[in-house]
């Protein structure tokens, strides 16, 4: 090694130290801490996959966790195939019937939402659970069959020690703005375009 290369090393080392020096302020200086309300939203892939990741980090830290799925119904998912076999691990509720273009009845759809955030609410409301994962209520959301005042209203008056999360594309502004944190996934190529049927294990 050069005396070139011990001399960048070592100013390498110095800022380094200086950065560590200034992250240990600011994360002094965080102190909130209660339970967050998380939407996952956009037209990109990996919303719902984020959401389940998030879940396995918290049954890792022995967290109870619950999930409502809205839309995909009675779709055979890998996430599905899993947490129902270990309901020790999670509680898992599909609630929805499918997508609208699947089922073709708005009334049906509307009766699905409604019970999925009736279901949603309990889980919210029981303080055995730490973690609650609303999968596509954007999408019930985005579609009018169910109401957004009456959902942001009851997500306003939420117990705040457990954390939420909310996926699905095109969330409504009012969500965005009282959510906590917001993570928009873009789509920046996708091989459903070049012809791709959804792969199993990656998609479902």
């Amino acid at each position: 090694m050069t005396e070139t290369d011990n001399d960048q090393h070592a100013k390498h080392n110095a800022r380094m130290k200086k950065v560590q020096a200034a992250r240990a302020k600011m994360q002094a200086r965080r102190t909130i801490e209660r339970g967050l309300l998380i939407v996952h939203t956009g037209n990109g892939k990996g919303k719902s996959s984020s959401a389940f990741g998030m879940a396995i980090r918290s049954l890792g830290w022995g967290m109870k966790v619950g999930l409502v799925q809205y839309v995909k119904g009675s779709w055979e998912t890998g996430e599905k195939n899993f947490f129902q076999a270990n309901p020790d691990l999670l509680t898992f509720e599909v609630m929805g019937d499918g997508f609208t273009w699947d089922t073709q009845d708005r009334a049906k759809d509307i009766e699905a939402a409604q019970a999925a955030w009736e279901r949603s609410k309990e889980l919210i409301l029981d303080p055995e659970y730490d973690f609650i994962i609303l999968d596509e209520l954007n999408i019930v959301l985005r579609d009018d069959t169910l109401d957004i005042a009456a959902v942001t209203k009851f997500l306003q008056e939420r117990p705040l020690e457990k954390h939420i999360c909310i996926t699905g594309r095109n969330a409504k502004p009012e969500l965005i703005e009282m959510a906590d944190l917001v993570t928009e996934f873009d789509e920046i190529k996708h091989p459903f375009k070049a012809g791709f049927k959804a792969q199993k294990g990656v998609e479902y």
